[in-house]
């Protein structure tokens, strides 16, 4: 006779405790708080977002490039209309199958020369870092190298992998090659293995700090004397004030020692998702097997997104077809945005806090070359309850900086974003933020850091 019974035992919910340790790491909650309190202060002008500016798109664009594309792959490459079908309704390689475009795109941009074969195209650059860190990472000695302040995308992948990282304090200029040589010699010291260093090298987010080209070139010489691979994230290269344009790591590098990260999310639209790998490097296996890194990353991305949406790399191939493979050229009129941006932002800044105020309250902020951010120093604890009550009572919102230090730093230190205003609303936001600056310093003189 079969068992009816039913069991007494209670429902019960999953045990924190059980769960994977980065669930509890604060780090993971950041980027979901600062959307929380956007959409409750949905009035407030806002300095948080690194979000791109939308101004140069329609909705009805998306339906051109798509077409752009499919017509590039019948007029150049001879495709039937089946194959082209297929391209766009299939999943397709797990590779990417605008590969080629992309690497004529990084050679006419930033004079980097790799083969197509060597383009991994990902899910954004967050999927980058994932597999790249999933594939370099394979001991718990093998550690990461970041500056600090960083981007919590790195950080936050670091954790999930449960990788090793090590924190260089970050100067004006970005990473000292001389701080990361000391640092690889810690991390040795420690019984570590210092395995890469990643780094943005142009307006870093948060700090938007940038690296001079001579210590551009002495980071290839360190990183082949510690034998490190330098992992690059360059989304806001294009982006200069001054219309300075730096060389990339990459493209100074002859000894592949530089995986270089890309994303279209700046320079063409986020909302498609795509993103990009350099990976040249040989691998070596028995036999005499060689790969390249590219192939060897495939396998993992095999194994979590199979492939990247054909119909978002076709937004994007549609893009660089239509531009010519010159994504700079396209987007001239957004380096002008962001650069006029950035002005308004700084001499904002100048105007709300004149020097007798600076001296006051000891405010001061950093003049970035190019970029979405700038750095500000304030005299008082720059948390979440202070963010609440600049949103709440003076409409201002910004981002604390404390979750980009690996060391507890930046308890007084705050981002301002630029990227998705415009100068009258610049001007009014920072109007907002110096009457909360100047009201929270004489509320809270003497309240601890932290």
């Amino acid at each position: 006779m079969a068992d009816t019974s039913t069991s007494t035992v209670p429902p019960r919910g999953l045990n924190i405790g059980e769960l994977h340790a980065s669930l509890t790491d604060p780090l993971l909650d950041a980027m979901n708080f600062l959307n929380e309190v956007a959409s409750r202060f949905s009035d407030a002008i806002s300095f948080a977002a690194g979000r791109p500016w939308e101004g140069a798109f329609e909705p009805e664009d998306l339906a051109r490039l798509v077409r752009s594309y499919t017509d590039h792959l019948e007029r150049d490459r001879g495709w039937s209309r089946d194959q082209v079908r297929t391209q766009l309704f299939q999943y397709g390689r797990t590779n990417g199958v605008i590969h080629d475009l992309i690497a004529r795109t990084v050679e006419n941009d930033e004079g980097i020369r790799v083969a197509p074969e060597s383009v991994v195209v990902t899910v954004g650059c967050q999927e980058a870092m994932l597999l790249v860190l999933r594939a370099l990472f394979a001991t718990p000695e093998d550690t990461l190298l970041i500056s600090s302040p960083a981007y919590v995308g790195v950080t936050g992948a670091a954790r999930l992998l449960d990788i090793r990282v090590h924190s260089i304090p970050e100067g004006p200029a970005g990473p000292d090659p001389d701080a990361v040589a000391a640092a690889a010699a810690e991390v040795r010291a420690a019984g570590g293995r210092p395995r890469a260093l990643y780094l943005v090298p142009d307006f870093a987010n948060p700090s938007g700090a940038s690296v001079p080209v001579d210590c551009r070139h002495r980071m290839l010489e360190v990183a082949a004397r510690e034998d490190l691979l330098l992992l690059e994230d360059n989304p806001y290269g294009f982006f200069s004030r001054t219309g300075e344009r730096r060389p990339t790591l990459k493209s100074l590098d002859r000894d592949r020692r530089v995986i270089h990260l890309g994303s279209f999310a700046k320079t063409a639209l986020p909302g498609a998702r795509v993103g990009y790998i350099l990976a040249d490097q040989e691998v070596f296996g028995p036999g005499d097997r060689r790969t390249l890194l590219a192939d060897e990353l495939s396998k993992i991305k095999s194994m979590t997104t199979v492939n990247t949406p054909a119909v978002s790399q076709a937004v994007i191939g549609g893009l660089l077809v239509e531009s010519g493979c010159r994504l700079r050229e396209a987007n001239a009129e957004s380096i002008a945005f962001y650069a006029a941006n950035m002005d308004a932002l700084v001499g904002a800044l100048d105007r709300s806090f004149p020097e007798p105020d600076l001296t006051r309250l000891g405010v001061s902020w950093n003049r970035p070359e190019g970029g979405f951010f700038l750095l500000m120093t304030v005299p008082f604890a720059a948390d979440v309850k202070a963010l609440e009550r600049s949103a709440r009572e003076f409409g201002v919102l910004w981002t604390p900086m404390s979750d980009f230090y690996l060391d507890g730093d930046g308890t007084r230190q705050l981002r301002l974003s630029c990227s998705a205003l415009d100068p009258r609303r610049i001007e009014e936001g920072v109007r907002r933020l110096a009457r909360f600056i100047t009201d929270q310093a004489a509320a809270e003189p003497d309240r601890p850091p932290g």
